[in-house]
């Protein structure tokens, strides 16, 4: 019988890897805590006229990449392509949107488009996602900047780079759509490729995010937002770059930044990383004032980011993972009832800690601790069998210490010295 394989495009994650995704998690819960958001939970299946409405119909995601199929009672779903869609709807249907002044909420899940697989992108992919909903000045887009940019920082990742633009709002966006457009079709067709002929009437904002050469050269004389967005745009947008100049936060505005999806309008930031090839992209987002209204519910405004834990992956140091704090290494088979009671208590003191089940050389005890990068070795040979005590070495320092572990308060004692 054959063997059944995985997706192509889909992955499974063992360690080290799970380990840092937890870790990425762990540390957004804590960064985003500090800014008043609170986690939420939404399905990976919607309505497909979800993203449709939201995402834009005439966008790459809608028209190439999701995942639809109907149901056994012939209604059409699709698999979450991108998270904020999803976050408005549970938003409106729960009543949130009419029963607080404003939400702080953030998402974690898999999302699903089928393109095709490469470094850094996945038919199944991984993000981490924030939406602040109900505010609409301009520290409020600073502050998810500067919340995205801490929580990046936290996890360890350098190098990193922030462009930001303004995308102007649904009062002077027309204006420029219709220079944009005039803009575009003064160019010779036949030097588009074949997305951007489609672009040009479908959705031509998306022709300026082209990455094809060809079209990028094309688009370099072409009108800029920032020259073109009303004067209550063009002051939004010098307060949020005030903001981010008083909190030491560094910058590029791009003038030809612009978003994949159909809800995005002024802010509109992205982080990229230059140590991870052509998919340079790590974070991005936006304000997606007129999307609560748009999908049935009150004329909320919004802001919100997401990051690819894909790509984070990619640049997450070594480091990042987490480590066990000790791996305790015992030496006789008589030590296994007594090794076994203090690695629970251990345990029970909060200290994470592991131990061989059988007894093998110090070599190879030592080898496996390093292998799992503990902090500590707890070595209990028949010495310290007898004297119910323990030899602790510290695999950073390579210094070692002796403890006695023959009641409750000396193994506090010693958890004390893990911590």
């Amino acid at each position: 019988m054959s063997k059944i394989t995985r997706i192509k495009g889909f992955a499974d994650y063992f360690p080290p890897e799970s380990d840092a995704f937890t870790f990425m998690e762990n540390t957004a819960r804590d960064v985003f805590g500090r800014y008043g958001y609170h986690e939420l939970r939404t399905p990976s299946l919607e309505k497909t006229e979800l993203f449709a409405r939201s995402i834009g119909e005439e966008t790459d995601v809608v028209k190439k990449e999701m995942y639809t199929f109907p149901d056994r009672k012939g209604r059409s779903l699709t698999l979450r392509p991108e998270a904020t869609a999803g976050v408005m709807r549970a938003y409106i249907e729960s009543g949130l949107a009419t029963r607080e002044p404003y939400s702080k909420l953030f998402t974690f899940g898999p999302m699903f488009r089928y393109e095709r697989p490469q470094k850094g992108r996945m038919r199944q992919f991984h993000q981490i996602n924030a939406e602040c909903l109900g505010l609409t000045e301009p520290c409020v887009d600073a502050e998810v900047v500067a919340m995205l940019w801490q929580f990046l920082m936290a996890i360890g990742i350098p190098k990193l780079s922030l462009e930001i633009n303004t995308l102007g709002c649904r009062e002077c966006r027309p204006a420029f759509m219709a220079q944009l457009s005039e803009y575009l079709e003064s160019q010779p067709e036949g030097l588009w490729c074949e997305d951007c002929l489609r672009r040009k009437t479908a959705n031509p904002l998306r022709v300026l995010d082209c990455k094809v050469p060809g079209c990028r050269e094309l688009v370099e004389n072409a009108p800029a937002l920032v020259d073109t967005v009303c004067e209550e745009c063009q002051d939004h947008f010098g307060q949020v770059l005030a903001h981010l100049d008083d909190i030491g936060i560094g910058y590029t505005v791009n003038n030809r930044l612009v978003r994949g999806l159909d809800y995005y309008n002024r802010t509109t930031f992205e982080v990229t990383s230059g140590d991870i090839g052509s998919q340079s992209a790590v974070a991005g987002g936006g304000r997606y004032d007129g999307l609560v209204q748009q999908l049935g519910g009150p004329d909320k405004p919004g802001i919100g980011f997401a990051c690819g834990m894909e790509r984070l992956l990619m640049l997450l140091p070594e480091s990042g993972a987490p480590r066990p704090d000790v791996y305790l290494a015992i030496l006789d088979p008589a030590g296994i009832p007594r090794g076994f009671t203090i690695l629970q208590a251990l345990r029970e003191r909060g200290i994470s800690a592991e131990m061989s089940p059988e007894p093998k050389s110090v070599k190879a005890m030592m080898r496996q601790a390093n292998r799992l990068h503990s902090r500590y070795c707890l070595l209990m040979g028949p010495d310290e069998i007898a004297s119910d005590s323990v030899q602790v070495k510290d695999l950073d320092a390579g210094e070692q210490h002796d403890y006695s572990v023959s009641s409750e308060s000396d193994i506090d004692a010693l958890a004390d010295f893990l911590r």
